[in-house]
């Protein structure tokens, strides 16, 4: 656990993702029509839909955006081919990286993320360098002053992995991937509400850079999600004040 930095880590990144909502719907509505077309249109039947689906929801995406994503899914409506690829690598200080792509046209995805990782100072790798680092769960983040054990005691109760407590007070719980949406609810309606969740690749062991290794690393990330076919960027690093 990064400890102390924890909870600013967390905040900072999720203001980073507020400030990037322009580019929300246009990765839900890839991830809704890939996950149609892989597992089925039906939501209750289909986990990876339902997910992304819940996703939508919360972001408030109108309910037509997301019926013709799963039906150009399901091939009710004409649409684009999306591709899923993974491209692994090292960012400063040799955190790992891994960015996930929906695309239409594999070359020029690779082509873009191996630029990106040049550009900014990282290397990017062979297919399963730091796969293995990360773990694909959800998670959960309250803030500091949260009562500890009932929230541990209600999180296992609603069917939550683990409970983890960092130096700093904020508590994270951690799920399964598919059951995140229902652990959160139950969360919820025990009168715990989450600072932050998602469902993520989590590290198994983080790297801290601080200072001009911070700044550089966050230059990489920033290219890298700012690429239109990408979906999701995950790291080892946390960046320190």
């Amino acid at each position: 656990m990064a400890g102390h930095s924890k909870w600013a880590n967390i905040q900072h990144r999720k203001g980073r993702q507020d400030a990037k909502r322009g580019k929300i719907f246009t990765r839900l509505i890839k991830e809704i029509t890939v996950a149609a077309k892989m597992g089925g249109g039906d939501v209750n039947m289909n986990p990876r839909l339902r997910l992304a689906v819940d996703k939508a929801k919360a972001e408030s995406m109108p309910k037509d955006n997301i019926d013709n994503a799963i039906k150009r899914g399901t091939g009710q409506l004409e649409g684009v081919d999306y591709v899923e690829c993974r491209y692994e690598g090292y960012g400063i200080g040799g955190a790992a990286v891994m960015v996930d792509c929906l695309t239409d046209n594999k070359t020029r995805t690779v082509a873009d993320v191996r630029h990106a990782f040049s550009k900014y100072g990282g290397n990017m790798g062979t297919d399963g360098c730091v796969a293995f680092q990360f773990s694909h769960c959800g998670f959960l983040v309250f803030a500091p002053g949260v009562d500890e054990d009932a929230l541990m005691e209600a999180a296992l109760e609603c069917g939550a992995e683990d409970v983890l407590t960092n130096d700093d007070g904020s508590i994270e719980v951690i799920t399964g991937p598919y059951e995140f949406s229902d652990v959160k609810q139950a969360l919820e309606d025990k009168g715990f509400k989450a600072e932050m969740g998602e469902v993520t690749m989590k590290p198994q062991n983080e790297t801290e850079l601080a200072g001009e290794d911070a700044m550089r690393m966050q230059k990489l990330l920033d290219a890298l999600e700012d690429l239109d076919d990408v979906q999701d960027v995950y790291t080892s690093a946390t960046l320190l004040d």
